[in-house]
């Protein structure tokens, strides 16, 4: 407990959910983060974990609703009404054949009644049901309000994970530029084992990565599910085991590394959408590219080096020793746990990246790409049509143009 961090007038019982606890005094000759208290790890943790995922939830509710909505429905709006108004125009002429974009031409598809692939392709499914707090939203709109309407949901939703992944990039990367450890020269993950003391900026970073972890799984399970919702539940709960285990285990440095990695890309496919859903298309297929390459560098080159050493470097660095009272946590048994962990998560990874590839050649190809994530919350088929088709529909028709 760190009573002197804390303020007089907070209770000591409250003191671990608002201040890093286990302070200690700092190594003789500290190789990261000189001017930062030190801490070590232990169960009071936890208290600080759940104060970030109140925080986070709250956090996200306010830039949502309080800036990313808002800003959306502006945007979107006035675009609206003359898009509908050209519609209605451009639908008198012409013996009514509009000639308008992908998403209106969807739109009057579904005003008419003609069918799409896309509908022909749900149409045998079984319309699934609209959560309680969509369904107080969508009454009373139109078909026109309603999708736009879930353009602003939707870009709200990226919108948050865009702004928490900038965020905490930056200060991963800072966390990593301040440690000696680097993907190209991985044995110093392992030199000095084990890194028991932890600098302040280090634990508050990995304490509230788990937080927001902790909090995904809340927000995966509480929102309309989508078609891969539990490959996204391995993925999220193989991701808060390995930063408990190496967070108990003292490998600390090597998580901080992979988590730096992860985050990158992680900024750019919901910026790519959030483009998207403001009709920004050309910037839209410039930063989906950007995010494609970001992937395969980041999650398909660089984190295999990371398991490499995991699994080829850590038996002549790290001993093969179990003993917790020491700090100790490197059996071969533990580090085996580690290498069959980040194999599955290497492996979920190679299976999203295959559907982003898929979606990115059928664009080139000038075929209609769909989101291979897409949620099923409509209320009908048809509902879903303008949704469905988009949310990894980040290139369009400058990119099938550049592909003729």
């Amino acid at each position: 407990m760190n009573l002197s961090a804390s303020p007089s007038w907070l209770p000591p019982y409250l003191v671990p959910f608002f201040t890093l606890s286990y302070p200690s005094a700092p190594p003789s000759n500290p190789d990261s983060f000189p001017n930062s208290n030190y801490y070590r790890t232990g169960y009071l943790d936890i208290c600080f974990v759940v104060t970030w995922i109140a925080v986070l939830a709250v956090l996200r509710e306010v830039v949502r609703l309080g800036f990313l909505e808002p800003f959306a429905r502006w945007w979107l709006t006035p675009r609206s009404r003359v898009a509908s108004a050209n519609g209605a125009h451009n639908g008198s002429l012409s013996n009514g054949k509009a000639h308008t974009n992908g998403d209106a031409l969807a739109v009057k598809s579904q005003q008419n009644g003609t069918d799409s692939p896309l509908r022909n392709r749900k149409s045998s499914q079984s319309p699934p049901k609209l959560d309680k707090i969509t369904k107080k939203r969508r009454k009373g709109m139109s078909k026109e309000e309603w999708a736009r309407e879930r353009s602003v949901l939707r870009f709200a939703e990226q919108g948050w994970a865009c702004v928490y992944y900038t965020v905490y990039w930056t200060f991963g990367l800072y966390i990593h530029l301040s440690l000696p450890t680097s993907p190209f020269n991985t044995t110093q993950l392992w030199v000095g084992y084990p890194h028991d003391l932890l600098a302040g900026p280090l634990k508050f970073y990995y304490l509230t990565q788990m937080s927001s972890w902790l909090h995904q799984i809340l927000v995966l399970n509480a929102e309309a599910r989508r078609k891969d919702h539990y490959q996204m539940l391995s993925h999220h709960i193989i991701t808060i085991i390995l930063m408990t285990a190496s967070y108990i285990g003292n490998f600390t440095r090597a998580g901080c590394l992979i988590l730096a990695l992860l985050d990158f890309c992680d900024i750019f496919l919901p910026l790519a959408k959030m483009l998207r859903y403001l009709q920004l298309t050309t910037i839209c297929d410039a930063t989906f590219v950007f995010f494609m390459t970001s992937w395969l560098v980041t999650r398909n080159i660089l984190l295999p080096v990371v398991i490499w050493s995991v699994a080829f470097e850590t038996p002549g660095l790290v001993p093969d020793v179990w003993d917790p009272e020491k700090g100790y946590y490197g059996s071969r048994g533990i580090m085996n746990l580690f290498i069959a962990l980040l194999v599955s998560l290497q492996i979920l990874l190679c299976i999203w990246g295959w559907m982003i590839a898929r979606v990115a050649w059928m664009v080139v190809r000038g075929s209609s790409a769909e989101d291979v994530r897409s949620d099923e919350e409509g209320e009908s088929p048809e509902d879903d049509t303008n949704d469905e088709a988009g949310d990894d529909e980040v290139s369009s028709n400058n990119l099938k143009r550049k592909s003729q």
